[in-house]
């Protein structure tokens, strides 16, 4: 497991949202499972990925800057969760419940951003 990492909340929140985000998406249309539906799961695992992979190379500026990878990601996911419930792909309740959750997860990303920027 990722000790070090796993022990961030942000990272625990990421990883939720990962898990909504596949629980969300399993009942998209078929002909959506190369498009939309991968898109969505690619990026929503790319937050999670780039907090492990930034705070695995062991400097805060690394660091800082897969945060920020993180974030682009982030804003990918909602962009694309957005146009799911617009394509009535999920509905009102699946999209505000996973929205919760992405922005949860933009404002502990901000924080640390914020938190690394000023011990630099």
């Amino acid at each position: 497991m990722y000790d070090d990492t796993s022990r961030l909340i942000v990272w625990q929140k990421a990883h939720d949202l990962v898990l909504k985000i596949y629980e969300t998406t399993q009942d998209f249309p078929k002909e959506e499972l190369f498009g939309l539906t991968s898109q969505i799961r690619r990026a929503a695992v790319s937050v999670a990925s780039n907090i492990v992979e930034g705070k695995a190379r062991g400097t805060a500026r690394e660091f800082r800057r897969f945060l920020f990878m993180a974030r682009g990601s982030l804003e990918e996911t909602k962009y694309q969760i957005y146009l799911a419930r617009d394509l009535n792909y999920i509905d009102e309740r699946k999209y505000k419940k996973v929205q919760k959750s992405m922005n949860e997860v933009g404002r502990l990303l901000a924080g640390l951003i914020k938190s690394i920027s000023s011990r630099q």
